[in-house]
């Protein structure tokens, strides 16, 4: 059933509208509180790199003065040990002193080898390729006309690939630097 003319606009009814400049000053005050909890964040969001700066920065000192103790005891303790074996296969297993010093020499000489090997394997991974891939992709950087647009259908590590296979293909930048692929 229906209600009476009367009761359905009551019951609707929120009160009387407020006026316009009591609109105008709400939405102002409202504004006001959201900039100043906006600079509020960005001022504790800048405090925070700070002193996330200064911590990293100081542990990055500390942390190189550690790696260079480690690297001189651990070469020291590496040269004692290839001198022991040095010791051991000339004196108690009766080789001969220059075949005694030349096995620990191809020893380290092939350890360091396959460090120096995983260092570039490593390395490649700082050429950030995907990130580069993809900025390229969206305009921005020296790869970026090489690469599709990003609603290209277009596979960018495709075109990418290809580049690597062709580097001739590649030109300069703008400082007259040769492009590298990513």
């Amino acid at each position: 059933m229906a209600a009476p003319h009367g009761q359905a606009a009551d019951a609707a009814d929120p009160g009387p509208a407020p006026d316009l400049a009591e609109s105008l000053r709400q939405l102002g005050s409202t504004a006001g509180a959201g900039y100043e909890a906006f600079k509020d964040a960005g001022k504790a969001f800048r405090t925070l790199l700070a002193a996330d700066i200064a911590l990293a920065r100081s542990a990055f000192g500390r942390t190189l003065a550690f790696l260079g103790v480690a690297i001189a005891l651990g070469a020291s303790a590496w040269l004692m040990l290839m001198g022991a074996l040095v010791s051991w296969l000339a004196l108690d297993m009766g080789w001969a002193w220059p075949l005694a010093f030349l096995a620990p020499a191809a020893a380290s000489i092939a350890l360091t080898a396959y460090g120096a090997w995983r260092a570039v394997v490593y390395f490649e991974h700082m050429r950030m390729r995907a990130t580069r891939r993809q900025l390229a992709r969206l305009g921005i950087g020296e790869l970026a006309a090489y690469t599709p647009d990003a609603g290209s259908p277009r596979s960018t590590r495709d075109a990418t690939e290809q580049l690597a296979e062709a580097p001739d293909k590649l030109g300069k930048d703008k400082r007259g630097i040769d492009l590298t692929p990513p």
